[in-house]
């Protein structure tokens, strides 16, 4: 056993093999490739850490490349239904085997077995077990959004350095949804609109819930291990729609104290391609102004802050209007009658583009003026695949993820700053290669968060 363990971990370490570089039509749909990780010297040992309806996805589609061993969630029923789940994965996969529970994800991380975490938990506890995985030497999947403040965004990159591990950001719209996305930055690099001038990223609002009455936590749940660092607050819950009204679970995302609402939830996709398009995710690159020009919360806000704690708290309606050095406005608006998704104008026309549509006369013109062959290799940097299996290749190589780490803090602290500004009502101004915002000495202090005692991220 333990020589077969050896042998495994020569391969993820020895193992040089680039992704393989094709041309392909921009109709290509992506392959499933994880028969090359059918031998258990090819398949790394996942643990995942945060087992609740995402992790439904992002769960499974890992163990088609891995072999999970441990299962981790602050309540007791997501990591129950995850071990069932998992057994029944790996039985798929001919990998029977045991799987721990743990509700500690320090358990995780200890495992020397383990090479590889995925991190599906709120927002809130991304980046401080994202750097802790990377200190214990594990590779990391991590959903978006990476982080819950700027400052988190500058830790994450900086102990990526020190550790050389792989991470992969959970941003899908880089390699799948039909690769539209991808067609849409080929589209621009080949001068199909000629140069762009706006970019419209429509993410949806956020909504409203009404008073939530306190209740006691549930049965199995670690409310405070699930707080994290976030302040202590009591539990709440009210019946209603999918999920209920609640501070936890899938709800978290409607509170400034765990997420950013849709700034950092679609915006984490649609802001990401829109600079990955321009050309403004680049070291140094980034943002200069963000202006909120509508901003409206569903609760009274007083010097940034929520005046009261029983409702959801994120903004309802913005339209936010974000400049660049090289000229583009790009405006991350609630609504528009385009739908969700992302328009380009440029001197020459536009188009728009979302996960189920691309549509715009320069797409029309692709009939008769196709793309060249090579243009989406040359974006994606090889061949595309699905986001799970680009990350599992990257593994093998150790070469970083399409989804890089860098490029995504850069992204969303567009999306962070967005939230400033229409927080605090007014217009900041950013310098992307310090790293700081200019001539604004309350707002430069929401780059970083206080955290709470015993759950601090330390680098």
């Amino acid at each position: 056993m333990q020589r077969k363990r050896d042998n495994r971990r020569d391969f993820l370490k020895k193992s040089t093999a680039a992704l393989a570089t094709a041309s392909m039509p921009y109709w290509f749909t992506v392959r499933d490739a994880s028969a090359n990780f059918r031998s258990p010297n090819e398949r790394p040992i996942l643990g995942c850490i945060g087992t609740g309806s995402r992790w439904g996805a992002v769960g499974p589609a890992a163990m088609r490349y891995s072999d999970c061993v441990a299962v981790c969630d602050v309540d007791a029923r997501h990591a129950a239904a995850a071990k069932e789940r998992t057994l029944k994965e790996r039985a798929k996969y001919g990998q029977p085997g045991h799987v721990d529970v743990y509700e500690d994800y320090r358990k995780v991380l200890d495992r020397k077995d383990v090479d590889v975490v995925t991190i599906v938990t709120p927002d809130h506890w991304h980046t401080k077990i994202a750097i802790e995985a990377m200190q214990a030497g594990k590779d990391v999947y991590c959903e978006k959004p990476l982080t819950l403040t700027i400052e988190e965004g500058k830790m994450i990159v900086r102990v990526l350095e020190q550790t050389n591990r792989v991470f992969q950001v959970g941003t899908q719209q880089r390699t799948e949804m039909g690769r539209r996305f991808l067609t849409a930055i080929a589209l621009i690099r080949d001068g199909r609109i000629g140069k762009v001038k706006r970019v419209t990223c429509n993410i949806g609002g956020a909504p409203t819930s009404g008073p939530i009455p306190k209740v006691p936590p549930p049965e199995g749940l670690n409310w405070d291990m699930w707080l994290g660092q976030a302040p202590y607050t009591d539990y709440r819950y009210k019946p209603g729609g999918r999920w209920g009204k609640s501070n936890c679970h899938y709800e978290f995302r409607w509170w400034y104290q765990y997420s950013g609402g849709k700034m950092t939830d679609w915006g984490a996709h649609h802001v990401d391609i829109a600079q990955w398009a321009i050309e403004q995710n680049g070291a140094g690159q980034g943002v200069h102004t963000v202006e909120p020009l509508v901003a409206e919360h569903p609760v009274p806000f007083k010097n940034g802050y929520p005046t009261v704690d029983d409702q959801y708290n994120t903004a309802t309606r913005f339209d936010v209007k974000c400049m660049f050095p090289n000229g583009v406005e790009m405006h991350i608006v609630s609504h528009s009658r385009d739908g969700n998704g992302i328009l380009f104008e440029g001197t020459k026309g536009r188009f728009f583009v979302s996960r189920g549509a691309l549509k715009g006369r320069p797409v029309e013109e692709l009939k008769d003026n196709p793309l060249p062959e090579d243009a989406i290799v040359k974006i994606y940097g090889g061949e595309p695949t699905s986001h799970m299996e680009n990350f599992f290749n990257c593994v093998k190589s150790r070469k970083q993820p399409i989804s890089d780490v860098p490029s995504h803090h850069r992204a969303l602290t567009t999306c962070h700053l967005a939230n400033i500004a229409i927080r605090l009502g007014r217009k900041i101004t950013w310098d992307p290669q310090t790293e700081q915002i200019v001539g604004d000495k309350e707002a430069q202090s929401w780059q970083a968060r206080q955290q709470r005692k015993g759950y601090e991220i330390k680098i």
